[in-house]
């Protein structure tokens, strides 16, 4: 290629949005692939291709009416140090539908063994779902100015399938956070399935009202909370894995397995947070209760307050400081006609089992205990009891059930809908969905 036509490709692509930093060069003088640098709007449908390495600089937005593929396979990594995030605006689409063998992985931009939580801030999907704030919208959290909620409970926001998100998360101040994943007004007219998010500097799922349904689902060695849910979300989200590494944990806060709020202000406004989740392994820091070098903001592996309904179903919740904590009027209507409900689930080597207090503040030792058998759970003392193969193994994970394990059998939908219908509890049965597609080790992995 002369350099006329050299400078003319150049500017072409500027016009279009994408910078190309480098391009190298296969033997046979053809391109391998260049680097991308996107910053700004994506105002018209744009492809991020495979053989390129995409690079975010600072807030860059999919724009209403604007669709966003990205091929199967592509590496998207966050410029550090410029609040890099993804933003796909209401009315917007993305199309990250990825494979088995060749996930979408979003990570960052620096080398093998210097990556850090919060290197960049996240991906951020607005859509036109119902939410409980007044006006029946609000503007997301993270200082974006993306407004999320609407009327439209079968929204369509695209598809995340085999997406990694690694090392996300962005404070713009206390309570006010980007996670690695958050959904604002998300319908259920999107494809979540197959998302794994590591080292998040703050939640690693959170979902702020909408009705999207998810599975297959991974939070790894997250900071905040794993799954945080508010603002009258009711989707239902089947066969998610929690892990929580010893020594992240928020720097301020209590870092939870789940948090789930009606709303910040503990309203009734509707809809409700009334999430349906099931099939889900909740697994703390505590490998054992004695557990070295955990850091202490490790809190709750299920936090239900500020009149939140959400319900779990068929799972395990296993090695966390405390086991569950209903708060406020969540802890008045438990196992109640309007939820929250927790029924059939395993809990297993928690240092202490329920947050029981006789202040009124939450339910008493005994109250817990009857509540929870008469949900038809069960508490282990250990989580060895639990006979999952290699759960605890950071850096090589294996939560499958070995035979013999009770989690292979006792789950139970009567009631229940829009799930399919499995005899385990947790996120396994005898097939480790996670496998292929995950990776364990993205601090030492050369991207």
């Amino acid at each position: 290629m002369n350099r006329k036509k050299s400078n003319l490709l150049l500017i072409a692509v500027a016009l279009l949005g994408l910078v190309v930093t480098s391009c190298d060069k296969n033997d046979d003088d053809t391109p391998k692939g260049t680097k991308k640098t996107v910053s700004g709007e994506i105002s018209q449908n744009t492809l991020w291709e495979a053989k390129d390495t995409i690079i975010l600089d600072g807030y860059v937005y999919v724009k209403s009416g604007a669709t966003l593929t990205i091929e199967p396979g592509t590496l998207i990594k966050g410029l550090s140090d410029s609040k890099a995030c993804l933003i796909v605006e209401r009315g917007a689409r993305i199309v990250a539908n990825g494979t088995a063998e060749k996930p979408i992985v979003f990570t960052s931009d620096k080398p093998a063994g210097e990556r850090k939580p919060g290197d960049w801030a996240g991906i951020i999907i607005c859509g036109k779902a119902p939410i409980n704030q007044t006006g029946g919208e609000a503007e997301v959290e993270g200082g974006t100015g993306a407004v999320y909620g609407g009327t439209d409970p079968n929204d369509n926001s695209g598809i995340l399938r085999y997406v990694r998100i690694e090392f996300a998360g962005y404070e713009v101040s206390n309570g006010n956070e980007i996670n690695g994943l958050t959904m604002g007004g998300v319908g259920r007219g999107t494809t979540i399935e197959y998302v794994q998010v590591s080292f998040g500097r703050d939640d690693s799922f959170e979902w702020f009202g909408g009705t999207v349904n998810a599975k297959y689902l991974i939070s790894y060695r997250g900071g905040d909370d794993d799954f945080d849910t508010d603002n009258g979300f009711s989707g239902n989200v089947q066969f998610a894995l929690i892990l929580r590494g010893p020594e992240e944990a928020d720097k301020s806060d209590a870092s939870n397995g789940f948090e789930s709020d009606n709303d910040a202000n503990g309203s009734s406004n509707s809809p409700l947070t009334s999430a349906k989740f099931s099939n889900i392994t909740i697994l703390g820091p505590y490998a054992t209760k004695t557990q070295a070098n955990v850091n202490p903001n490790h809190k709750y592996g299920l936090r239900l307050r500020r009149n939140t309904r959400l319900n779990l179903y068929n799972s395990i919740i296993a090695g966390f400081n405390t086991g569950i904590s209903l708060e406020g009027p969540s802890m008045e209507l438990y196992n109640a006609a309007s939820g929250p409900e927790i029924k059939n689930c395993l809990m297993a080597g928690m240092v202490k089992n329920f947050n029981a207090k006789t202040d009124g503040t939450s339910l008493t030792q005994e109250q817990y205990e009857t509540m929870f058998s008469s949900g038809n759970n069960t508490i282990y003392a250990e989580n060895s009891e639990l006979q999952l193969t290699n759960a605890w193994n950071w850096g090589n994970v294996n939560a499958v059930p070995q035979s013999g394990s009770p989690a292979l059998t006792g789950a139970s939908f009567t009631g229940l809908t829009g799930f399919e219908t499995v005899t385990f509890r947790g996120a396994f049965g005898t097939q480790n969905w996670a496998q292929g597609w995950t990776n364990w080790d993205p601090v030492n992995t050369n991207y």
